[in-house]
């Protein structure tokens, strides 16, 4: 199989920050926002979109995704 030179660095370098931090998702996430906050940076904050079911799935009676 044919691998891509790029996207092998960039899972190399995404393998090695998650391992700084012992691949825990909650610690790179806490890492990321100080990062954001001591960057000085304003960053934007959009509220959440409800997810709507397309009207097939509603027809079914299919319980809905809220």
């Amino acid at each position: 199989m044919w691998e891509d030179p790029v996207v092998e660095a960039v899972r190399k370098v995404r393998d090695a920050h998650a391992a700084q931090f012992d691949y825990d998702l909650r610690a790179i996430y806490r890492a990321l926002k100080q990062e954001e906050a001591q960057s000085g940076r304003r960053f934007v904050k959009f509220p959440p979109k409800r997810v709507e079911q397309p009207a097939e799935a509603q027809k079914k009676g299919e319980p809905s995704a809220a």
